[in-house]
């Protein structure tokens, strides 16, 4: 049997579900010995607590990056949330290049946006950055928000698939050939997800939630991951992933004042049990 080792490089949150507290357990419960690099640690997130701590760790990475290569370790897939800036953007860039085996899955969360805005601190120089590295990617994984910023195209709420055709033949373009396009909704009440893996269209849809929770976008960018490494195709992957999330958000809207991130433990045995 093939043991894979996967990277995954993003921040930590110490308390809220979402990054490396999501990404690790998660395809950890997928089979997958699961390494990473934190680029800052957060005593908490940042949506909704106040008075955090932040320690960025950016400085810290070319050292990590080149003790690996000294010590002749390498990896299976290399896959990035939310990266806090261009220079991380840089080395994660460098991490690329050097440290993968010769047949190393990269995945890109473009982690950079959403609802039509860049999150702050993010400028037109980042989105630039960002498509760089989605251009040395075999998979991203973007929202609409920032499958728009990756396009130089408005962003639009009201659309049809032949906008969103569109949309992925420009993301191809930048040197991606798979796009796992979260968050497209053709009809009321239905959200779903596109897949466009080597010039193949396909798409999944599942019911549109009425409440929302933070840090969803990081289990279903983990699952796919997770799924896709445990020998799923892109397409079954990107379902597994969003049925796994679904039902994070259903579990959660059951409990009281659970407000900060999704309560995706309790329900890890469904995505343990639909890679079987």
């Amino acid at each position: 049997m093939d043991y894979k080792r996967i990277l995954t490089i993003q921040d930590i949150s110490c308390v809220g579900q979402c990054s490396l507290t999501v990404a690790l357990p998660i395809i950890s419960a997928c089979g997958i010995e699961t390494s990473i690099l934190p680029s800052a640690i957060l005593s908490t997130h940042t949506a909704g607590f106040t008075g955090y701590t932040f320690r960025d760790l950016t400085d810290d990475m070319p050292a990590i990056r080149n003790h690996w290569l000294d010590q002749s370790l390498d990896f299976s897939a290399i896959y990035t949330g939310y990266l806090g800036s261009t220079k991380q953007i840089t080395h994660v860039g460098n991490i690329f290049m050097s440290c993968g085996t010769y047949d190393c899955i990269k995945i890109v969360d473009p982690a950079m946006a959403d609802n039509g805005k860049l999150y702050p601190g993010f400028d037109d120089a980042y989105v630039d950055a960002m498509k760089g590295l989605c251009g040395i990617a075999d998979y991203i994984v973007p929202n609409l928000t920032e499958a728009c910023l990756l396009a130089d195209t408005e962003y639009k709420t009201d659309y049809d698939k032949a906008f969103i055709e569109g949309l992925l033949e420009k993301l191809v373009r930048l040197g991606c050939p798979n796009v796992i396009f979260t968050g497209v909704s053709y009809a009321p009440g239905k959200t779903g997800v596109v897949v466009y893996e080597s010039g193949k269209y396909s798409y999944y849809e599942h019911d549109l939630l009425p409440n929302s929770c933070h840090g969803t976008g990081d289990i279903y960018s983990s699952a796919f991951v997770g799924a896709l490494m445990r020998g799923k195709s892109a397409f079954d992957a990107a379902k597994i992933a969003a049925d796994f999330a679904v039902e994070c958000i259903k579990y959660t809207a059951t409990l009281d004042n659970h407000w900060y991130g999704a309560a995706f433990e309790p329900v890890l045995s469904k995505l343990i049990e639909s890679l079987t």
